[in-house]
């Protein structure tokens, strides 16, 4: 019998090791796994690369990661805002580096490591500093840039619904990057705020398939507020 899940963090996170790159879902607060980026404190790993959205905020578990001295890179779009941040700090003394995409072209990078493209021509950035001695073509009359793929060790993402075999679905814009990071990393650990009977979720509306996923734990937090 297929049971993907686990009875908690600890489980879930079992054998991520250091040096690994880490995707994260979420955009913002919302959609974000913090149960289990959480849970990564547990285990004191070291030279981490996190792929995430934004990395800058001065809340949640990313930065405590950071003051931890877990994390050696991270790739975003959205690396800071307005407040302080722990982030700026440590990139400031030289204790942290950035790549810095812009937000369609990260979400596209992690989308075709899932769908087996190497690379892809865009012009997003193409003739700017961010993609400087970078391999560039003109494509109908448009100067494009080179831009590779994401791929990740494991991915961190926060589903709405989940049943035994993985099948996921996800709530309004909890979405956001969830899903195509899914698609893109050797294991994928899912914690679900909702645990469902296999045959409950319409075929439908299962947004990532079970075959993407690998661990899931029960995170309940309750009915939102509408």
């Amino acid at each position: 019998m297929i049971d993907k899940f686990v009875p908690d963090i600890a489980a879930a996170l079992k054998g991520i090791a250091d040096d690994s790159v880490i995707m994260i879902g979420g955009f913002g607060a919302v959609g974000s796994p913090n149960a289990l980026i959480d849970g990564l404190l547990e285990l004191n790993l070291k030279g981490l690369t996190i792929v995430a959205n934004n990395a800058g905020a001065a809340f949640g578990g990313l930065p405590k990661l950071m003051q931890a001295g877990s994390i050696r890179k991270v790739v975003c779009s959205y690396p800071k805002g307005v407040e302080k941040s722990v982030f700026v700090e440590l990139y400031r003394d030289g204790k942290i580096e950035l790549e810095l995409v812009p937000q369609g072209t990260l979400a596209e990078r992690i989308r075709a490591a899932g769908a087996g493209i190497p690379a892809f021509f865009t012009p997003t950035g193409a003739g700017t500093l961010l993609t400087e001695n970078r391999e560039t073509r003109v494509i109908n009359g448009r100067l494009c840039v080179l831009e590779d793929a994401l791929f990740a060790d494991a991915a961190l993402v926060e589903a709405w619904q989940a049943d035994r075999w993985g099948n996921l679905t996800y709530r309004l814009a909890g979405r956001n990057f969830n899903p195509v990071m899914a698609g893109a990393a050797k294991l994928t650990i899912v914690q679900t705020q909702h645990r469902v009977a296999l045959g409950e979720l319409a075929p439908d509306h299962v947004i990532t398939p079970g075959i993407y996923v690998d661990r899931v734990v029960h995170v309940p937090y309750g009915d939102p507020e509408i």
